[in-house]
């Protein structure tokens, strides 16, 4: 398993834990935008896109950069990678569960499907 402090790992679920800003990083995976660009599509102040702005800072999942009076930010996905590793590491134990249902739910499906006679005559 990944290397990582719980405390980095905290701070990415944290971030990626809202849709706001789940929505605003997805933006920027297309594109550098300025805080104001990033706030544009929300009913927020750029106080309140700025506090969003600023917890995503701390997870590392943006790097800022000022041009001029501008603040530009731009996505740093690499963070996002302890995430996925940590659930990797738990697939292991839901996996062979939704095999099992999913044979069950298959099972259920033949049952629904065959005819009335059918089952009336076993």
């Amino acid at each position: 398993m990944v290397k990582y402090t719980s405390a980095q790992l905290d701070d990415v679920f944290q971030a990626l834990a809202d849709p706001t800003r789940r929505a605003m990083l997805k933006r920027l995976a297309k594109q550098s935008l300025s805080v104001g660009e990033l706030a544009q599509p929300f009913a927020m102040s750029l106080a309140a896109a700025s506090k969003h702005i600023k917890l995503m800072e701390r997870a590392g999942l943006i790097d800022r950069h000022v041009q001029g009076r501008t603040h530009v930010c731009q996505l740093n996905a690499a963070p996002m990678h302890a995430g996925m590793e940590w659930m990797r590491h738990y697939e292991q134990f839901w996996t062979p569960k939704l095999d099992v249902l999913e044979a069950l739910l298959r099972t259920e499906e033949k049952t629904a499907s065959t005819p009335q006679k059918a089952r009336r005559k076993r």
